[in-house]
């Protein structure tokens, strides 16, 4: 399968997953598939929530914000990305992250606000980097290994001090690349693992062990490791783009993230034609603060586009 299949398939994979999980968030289990038995049968994109039908959440808002900053800023300006989400983040958008919103909010400046916001709670390993990380994954796949990794961990440092949420995004970045290499990211996840900081690695080889189950998780999937665990679970035990996105939505909790992060690696996994049209033609994600904009699945396109031809340059 060519790159540009891939990389549409985790900007618009990733986009699917978080709209049609927001309206399901912090509801019970299986809630997905008993309001849809019958997969293929439509009207998933249901809104609800305070969502409209294909409305995306923050998740998306940020994956695009940091896309576009990668895009007008030629490569990673970290301090461009931060006053990007600081716009963001004072406009009100219909969701925010509790600790991003602290951190972004806090008037610290863009390279100590995360650090000082974790100094004094001791807590930020959520999975508010590892949801926007689609678009950066696309953008850096071409660089290689290490570059991609330690620009994952560069952009998640922003808004997350705790180094388990670093090496989370770091992990997820390795997974597209190694797709996009036509690699089993799976396969290679021992020598990803190794790559991971000693004092984080247990964790993420538990979570993400071939046996694992999202039933064993020992945090909330609001957690980085338990979400990015749960997402590789729904793609290794589902065949095709929907299952997958089913199975992750299914399990209740953060869904929307659960949801993104498992679009993103199956819409990599299995390419852009492997989305149901139904579930792209309603997508749109508004940007509070940035003059009313709103992008659709075209805008979308486009976008991974030029990420994947800006990342090979």
């Amino acid at each position: 399968m060519k790159w540009i299949q891939r990389a549409a398939g985790a900007v618009v994979g990733s986009a699917v997953g978080d709209a049609l999980g927001a309206p399901f968030e912090f509801g019970p289990e299986g809630a997905f598939s008993a309001r849809f038995p019958a997969p293929g049968a439509g009207g998933e994109m249901c809104g609800g929530g305070g969502w409209d039908p294909g409305e995306a959440t923050d998740d998306t808002q940020m994956a695009v914000l940091v896309a576009e900053s990668l895009l007008e800023r030629c490569g990673l300006d970290l301090r461009d990305i931060f006053a990007r989400f600081q716009r963001w983040a004072v406009s009100e958008p219909k969701d925010i992250g509790l600790q991003t919103e602290d951190v972004l909010t806090s008037g610290a400046p863009w390279d100590l606000a995360a650090a000082i916001h974790f100094q004094v709670n001791q807590r930020a390993a959520g999975n508010g980097s590892l949801m926007r990380a689609s678009t950066s994954a696309v953008h850096f796949a071409a660089a290689g290994q290490e570059a991609t990794m330690e620009a994952a961990r560069r952009i998640t440092a922003l808004t997350h001090g705790d180094r388990a949420a670093w090496e989370g995004t770091a992990i997820f970045h390795e997974l597209i690349r190694l797709t996009f290499e036509d690699i089993d990211p799976f396969a290679a996840l021992p020598d990803v693992l190794a790559l991971v900081h000693p004092d984080h690695r247990g964790r993420y080889a538990t979570v993400l062990a071939p046996d694992w189950h999202p039933e064993r998780a020992t945090e909330f999937n609001g957690a980085v490791w338990p979400c990015l665990g749960s997402a590789v679970w729904a793609l290794r035990t589902t065949t095709g783009f929907e299952h997958a996105i089913r199975a992750a939505i299914d399990l209740g909790g953060d869904t929307d993230t659960v949801a993104a992060v498992t679009g993103g690696l199956a819409g990599a996994r299995y390419g852009l034609d492997a989305i149901p049209a139904r579930w792209i033609q309603p997508l749109h994600v508004p940007l509070p603060g940035f003059d009313g904009r709103v992008l659709y699945p075209t805008d979308l396109l486009h976008l991974a586009h030029r990420l994947l031809g800006e990342g090979r340059r």
